[in-house]
């Protein structure tokens, strides 16, 4: 049994070849997953951050969060580059409609009120909060927010972020002897953490309608 174990072992990717292989992928799906808002970025850092935590680097988690802030800052940024285009063409664009399906027209007031009360600051609390990172965004675009000012003020919102979901992987990641078992753990809190207002929305919605 040993033996068998011994070459299972020696047949899996060294510490070196996974991290040249899971840098560039993590920086390729987040940067994708910021663009295009259907994968679970979140859940990629914490399962990442996880498994940054079981290697002999010192520098594995430092790596991890340079890579996952810079991803969703380019991210970020050429997603709103793409909806200033349609906010600035009369017919409008995909990206631009993308957005505003994506928006519940509530949040998107919502977002237009804490923009003008608190200016670009808000940008850091939208990407801390689950899809609040959608409605702010298209309320800076709506207020023709140059991309500049846009890209000054998701620099720390990005850079929140990233510590935010590592902060959970380390967690989850530190509670259990083995990488898969905090991956699961990381991924299952952020799923928690990413549903957890919309759940509580159709709730209020129920209940609120059923009393009304």
């Amino acid at each position: 049994m040993i033996p068998e174990l011994e070459s299972v072992v020696g047949a899996l990717p060294t510490e070196s070849t996974q991290q040249a292989v899971g840098y560039p992928t993590l920086f390729l799906l987040v940067a994708l997953g910021s663009l295009v808002p259907v994968i679970p970025t979140g859940a990629l850092v914490s399962s990442a951050a996880v498994v940054a935590l079981h290697q002999s680097s010192p520098f594995s988690l430092l790596f991890v969060f340079l890579v996952a802030s810079g991803a969703a800052f380019l991210g970020d940024v050429c997603l709103y580059w793409l909806g200033q285009r349609g906010v600035r063409s009369n017919h409008g664009s995909k990206w631009l409609e993308a957005l505003t399906r994506r928006a519940a027209p509530e949040r998107l007031a919502q977002a237009q009120e804490k923009l003008e009360e608190h200016g670009g600051t808000v940008l850091i609390l939208s990407r801390l909060v689950p899809a609040g990172r959608i409605p702010v965004m298209l309320a800076c675009l709506l207020g023709k927010m140059p991309l500049k000012t846009f890209a000054r003020g998701d620099v720390p919102a990005c850079l929140a972020w990233a510590a935010t979901y590592q902060l959970i992987g380390i967690l989850g990641g530190s509670l259990f002897p083995e990488p898969w078992q905090g991956v699961v753990a990381a991924v299952a809190l952020t799923v928690v953490i990413s549903g957890a207002p919309a759940v509580w929305r159709r709730l209020r919605a129920r209940f609120g309608h059923g009393t009304g």
